[in-house]
């Protein structure tokens, strides 16, 4: 008999992706982390457990955010139409889920006021990571309208309960 060893996670669980990895759109790093939690079945121990650390050197006078870099943007867009149902893993509290969304959806940054979404593009966002997060869990037994409500919030969006009779 053969024994998969668990990953355990003390605390958060952060990723690096470096600029050869966005230019090449090389998502192995975190193939690395997902793939043991999968195939281990420790979905609900790293849930919301997962940080980006995006190392993409940058002149100094350059003001763009990362999220308005196309190389970051666009391996951001491989990554999920990978792991669609990446979000519930992201760190939210950390701003991880806010940061994977700006990477997806057309935004405008303003240094005073934040990100300011395409709110049709957003509500377009939203609803498909619903979908897609709510068909994953129930696959896997986990519990699914809480947590698709705290993921909606999160966005600034509200799901009735009569929704989920729907689905």
């Amino acid at each position: 008999m053969t024994l998969t060893p668990k990953i355990y996670l003390q605390s958060m669980t952060s990723i690096t992706v470096s600029k050869n990895s966005l230019e090449k759109l090389d998502i192995s790093e975190v193939k690395k982390i997902l793939e043991p939690i999968l195939s281990n079945n420790q979905l609900l121990e790293f849930e919301q457990k997962i940080q980006f650390k995006i190392d993409f050197p940058r002149e100094e006078t350059d003001p763009r955010e990362l999220s308005e870099i196309p190389e970051v943007r666009l391996w951001f867009v491989r990554l999920d139409s990978i792991y669609p149902w990446l979000p519930f893993f992201l760190d939210w509290k950390e701003g991880e889920l806010a940061r994977y969304t700006a990477m997806l959806v057309p935004h405008e940054f303003n240094r005073t006021e934040g990100i300011k979404y395409n709110s049709e593009a957003l509500e377009i966002f939203v609803m498909q990571k619903v979908f897609i997060l709510n068909d994953w869990l129930k696959l896997r037994n986990i519990p699914t309208s809480n947590r698709l409500k705290s993921l909606t919030q999160m966005l600034g969006y509200e799901i009735d309960d009569a929704f989920f009779e729907m689905v």
